[in-house]
């Protein structure tokens, strides 16, 4: 007979953690689109409602698995490269957290080690692929696996693929997004794909007396992006010059001129106070922050059938959970944005920028993968 086991406590935790910041940095960037790249402490107001990340007033309502719950007791390390406290993803791991220990009635334990103390995104995938055995599951950048053979995920990296939020969620809960998860089993890497979530789409931003509103305006210009193929292909392609300074140094680099712009979501674009020495925000949405989690296959066979059912479950709920409060926190930023007379330019046209970056899909989504590419572009509304 199954019961309801309510956690209130803890829906609140993750309501006060979205809307207070821990003052941490996240460690330096390991590749494409890597979170550790673009999250810093991003500090909220008190006064902001539960309404604004997504929890619920009234906590929320787990269904436990009554045979999962009666299994042998296990702990599962998780490791998060950002803070916990004030980040998205920090957030999504939480309902993650809360969601598996309430459903399997105690029997899973998860712990959660944030803010990089287990190591950055590279080393915690080396020590998992190798099975060092430190960590069990861990939150990554969608596009990491890439560089260990998981090539469908390169896909998810290429410039204006998503036509909006919508577009990638309509994705990520399809069989095709599935076959992305499961592409690390099947090159037997030892690890497994479990769910996705995002941290919005990433936008250029630049010093006042520089706007963007086409890629023309870019020509000359010097813009931070972080040190990775992809990424750096598409400023080049943009007619700008790619500067691959550290998270660091893009506040004092647009303060004294050394860079003239830089990319990030939203969200962190204002809550590492960028939006100071860039008032310029061009929501031309170049690529989304996409981002899996995935558990080792050692850890996940050792888990009885009822277990791995209950992280599949939470695993949805914490990716529903994170769509919902990354929206929510970006509309409610740039409702802020603009309250602080902030320039925010609408990119109403994206056919340059997509031309611009035409070589650049050509080049990586070939052969088969061409085709997948073509079924992802197919799934916008």
């Amino acid at each position: 007979m199954r019961k309801k086991l309510f956690s209130a406590l803890m829906s609140a935790s993750i309501a006060v953690a979205m809307m207070s910041g821990c003052g941490l940095n996240a460690p330096a960037e390991t590749g494409a689109g890597a979170t550790q790249d673009t999250a810093q402490d991003t500090t909220q107001e008190v006064k902001e409602s539960t309404e604004d990340t997504g929890a619920s007033e009234t906590g929320s309502e787990y269904e436990v698995n009554e045979a999962a719950a009666a299994d042998p007791a296990v702990t599962l390390t998780m490791a998060e490269v950002n803070p916990l406290d004030g980040t998205i993803c920090g957030a999504m791991d939480m309902k993650f957290k809360e969601a598996v220990e309430a459903m399997s009635g105690g029997s899973i334990t998860i712990d959660l080690q944030g803010s990089g103390v287990l190591g950055v995104e590279a080393d915690i995938l080396d020590g998992m692929l190798g099975g060092t055995g430190t960590v069990d599951i861990c939150r990554i950048s969608a596009f990491a696996l890439n560089s260990y053979g998981c090539d469908k995920a390169t896909l998810l990296s290429l410039p204006y693929t998503f036509q909006d939020r919508d577009h990638f969620w309509t994705f990520a809960n399809s069989e095709l997004a599935q076959d992305f998860l499961n592409q690390s089993s099947e090159l037997g890497l030892g690890v497994k794909g479990l769910y996705y979530g995002e941290e919005g789409f990433r936008h250029f931003f630049t010093v006042s007396d520089k706007p963007i509103s086409s890629p023309d305006d870019m020509k000359d210009m010097k813009i931070r992006v972080s040190n990775d193929p992809v990424m750096t292909a598409m400023v080049e392609n943009l007619g700008a010059t790619p500067s691959p300074v550290s998270m660091a140094e893009i506040y004092p680099s647009m303060q004294n001129g050394t860079i003239d712009g830089a990319e990030q979501p939203t969200v962190n674009y204002q809550s590492n106070s960028f939006d100071e020495v860039g008032p310029n925000l061009t929501l031309d949405g170049h690529t989304l922050g996409a981002m899996m989690t995935i558990i080792t296959e050692k850890s996940w066979g050792e888990l009885t059938e009822n277990q791995q059912q209950v992280i599949l479950d939470a695993g949805k709920i914490a990716s529903d959970y994170c769509r919902e409060v990354s929206e929510q926190k970006e509309e409610a930023v740039l409702e802020q944005l603009k309250a602080d007379g902030r320039n925010i330019i609408e990119v109403t046209d994206k056919t340059p920028w997509q031309e611009a970056c035409k070589p650049i899909v050509e080049q990586y989504a070939t052969g088969d993968l061409a085709d997948i590419y073509q079924q992802i572009l197919d799934m916008a509304k």
